[in-house]
């Protein structure tokens, strides 16, 4: 499914209101295997929402935005993942995603991707990095 162009509008925003490259995250350690963590800067229109989500060896970003209602995903902090904690779930309207690409497997945005992040972990820090161009 080819994204939208109000969605490449909300993507090219989010990515804007990214904080600066070398903002540090967390610890490697603050992040259960697997589990996810939010975090978020700003406030009011400069608000920005994201998460980190680590597997059994790599972690992945995204903003936190369902791609169906652009609603946070979570609705207790730092509940991402379902019970099983193999996938990415919106307690909105019970979309699924991958945990490494984002992907909706299911739900009213199936075929559609959360917004990724470009992070990096550095002495078991995890920092963010400059984010790639937005494509269309």
């Amino acid at each position: 499914m080819s994204e939208s162009f109000g969605d490449a509008r909300r993507r090219e925003k989010w990515v804007a209101r990214t904080p600066p490259a070398g903002t540090l995250l967390c610890s490697l350690d603050d992040i259960a295997a697997p589990g996810a963590k939010g975090f978020t800067f700003g406030s009011g229109t400069d608000l920005f929402d994201m998460f980190v989500v680590r597997t059994h060896d790599k972690v992945f970003a995204y903003v936190n935005a369902c791609p169906h209602a652009f609603t946070p995903l979570e609705t207790f902090t730092d509940r991402f993942l379902t019970r099983t904690k193999d996938q990415i779930l919106c307690t909105t309207h019970g979309a699924l995603f991958n945990l490494d690409d984002g992907f909706c497997t299911s739900g009213p945005c199936a075929g559609k991707n959360l917004v990724p992040l470009a992070i990096e972990i550095t002495e078991g820090q995890i920092r963010l990095t400059a984010q790639p161009p937005v494509t269309r």
